[in-house]
């Protein structure tokens, strides 16, 4: 069922785009027509691309084709429309998204988020910079095709579309969701139909994907692709992968770090899998009430993993609000905070020990954290690891050495390495490998 309709002005962009969310495990088409034959089996895949090749048409044209386009494409399944768009603002911006707005005709806003953090575009202060540069002043400004004269994306839109534009700076994001929420309530009240956001990293556009949601007015995505993957992610539910083999795999996550959280969400709203929130707390509330939550964080693992090829365990206190307070527990301890912290490795090590253990057919494993990895490696009575490869920069591939587990496959990464899909790139890699 098709959840997500992007439009490209190129074919380059729309597969760039087509990619991250295949990367989310959406199964994407990228069409290069609209005849009968390239449409028949759209119903097989979650995400349909498509690039109009539009980007030096003349402004008027390049609407019609959009419009057109939009018209043939849309449809009452399709949760997130979005308009692809140069990552350095070439090309005819407000003409094409105005031909979206107008062809599903129903009062949408355009949320406008011109960043792409990986490659170096961040709109700050509603200037966009490349490689910290302001974008008049890089190869943009020189392109033969469609020039580029000014950083500031809203004076772009303002030029080339019909609609009243508005912005949402960075100082207002960092007001929280809420706030931030009813501002775009306002500005659509106040008939702004295009709202550009300051963004800098992809924790940003993470808080402007749900900020948009909150916020309740209907939307299209206008991007160069990173937030109509996150948008996706929190509203298309994703297909759960076909089995490659029996085979399953383990993830535990001890990290507590932003880094970890953004990819914990990422990996939990990519695809299929059955997590348990551990309440750490309780690994430092007496033996008693620490064995009780390694039992029941085992237990709902176990019974409930038949229908999932991937389990994990996430920490409670990956969460703020939710963070252990270390100081009171080793005030109440007459301990260090190291002390602490292997309380909670060990206790997470056991239940990782107890799930491998099951018979369960868990054939890889996925630790996140040099604390965590150490603990589990040290139940497991392994004698070391073979590195077998890399899958990420800091992020290694091997199996288990000696002890009661032998040749087990295990990808380890630290907390704070990565961008947001590397457990699930760290998952896919190890499913592969257990594929063959």
């Amino acid at each position: 069922m098709i959840g997500c309709v992007v439009v490209a002005d190129d074919l380059t962009g729309a597969n760039a785009t087509g990619v991250l969310m295949t990367k989310s495990n959406y199964r994407t088409y990228s069409i290069l027509n609209l005849t009968e034959d390239a449409l028949h089996n759209l119903k097989d895949f979650e995400c349909i691309v498509y690039p109009t090749d539009s980007r030096s048409m003349e402004a008027k044209r390049a609407y019609d084709k959009i419009y057109a386009a939009v018209m043939v494409l849309r449809s009452r399944e399709v949760k997130v429309y979005s308009k692809r768009i140069d990552s350095t603002l070439r090309g005819n911006l407000g003409a094409e998204t105005d031909a979206m707005l107008d062809a599903l005709g129903d009062g949408r806003v355009a949320m406008v988020v011109p960043c792409f953090p990986a490659s170096n575009r961040i709109n700050v202060g509603g200037y966009l910079l490349v490689n910290a540069v302001p974008l008049h002043m890089t190869e943009a400004a020189t392109d033969p095709k469609s020039p580029v004269t000014t950083p500031v994306c809203a004076e772009i839109f303002r030029k080339q579309s019909k609609y009243p534009v508005a912005s949402l700076s960075l100082a207002e994001l960092l007001k929280g969701a809420g706030f931030a929420a009813q501002r775009i309530r306002d500005l659509a009240e106040q008939g702004a139909r295009t709202v550009i956001f300051d963004a800098v990293s992809e924790e940003d556009i993470d808080l402007i994907a749900e900020t948009v949601i909150d916020s309740g007015v209907p939307f299209i995505a206008v991007d160069p692709g990173v937030f109509t993957a996150t948008l996706s992610r929190k509203i298309i539910p994703v297909p759960q992968a076909e089995f490659t083999n029996r085979s399953k795999i383990f993830v535990a996550v001890g990290s507590v770090n932003a880094v970890a959280r953004r990819q914990v969400e990422y990996f939990l709203g990519s695809r299929e899998v059955f997590n348990v929130y551990m309440e750490t707390r309780e690994f430092l509330e007496g033996p008693e009430r620490r064995k009780q939550e390694i039992n029941r964080v085992s237990a709902a693992i176990l019974d409930n993993c038949g229908g999932y090829d991937v389990c994990s365990i996430v920490g409670w206190g990956i969460i703020p609000e939710r963070r252990v307070p270390f100081e009171a527990y080793a005030d109440k301890y007459n301990c260090s905070h190291d002390d602490l912290s292997n309380m909670i490795n060990t206790a997470i090590a056991e239940i990782t020990y107890r799930v491998l253990s099951s018979g369960k057919d868990f054939r890889g494993m996925y630790t996140c954290g040099g604390d965590i990895t150490v603990a589990v490696c040290c139940r497991l009575k392994n004698t070391g690891l073979k590195l077998l490869g890399e899958v990420l920069p800091l992020a290694s591939y091997g199996e288990i050495m000696g002890g009661e587990f032998p040749g087990l496959k295990i990808v380890t990464k630290g907390g704070m390495v990565g961008e947001a899909d590397a457990i699930v790139a760290c998952v896919r890699y190890l499913k592969e490998k257990l594929a063959i």
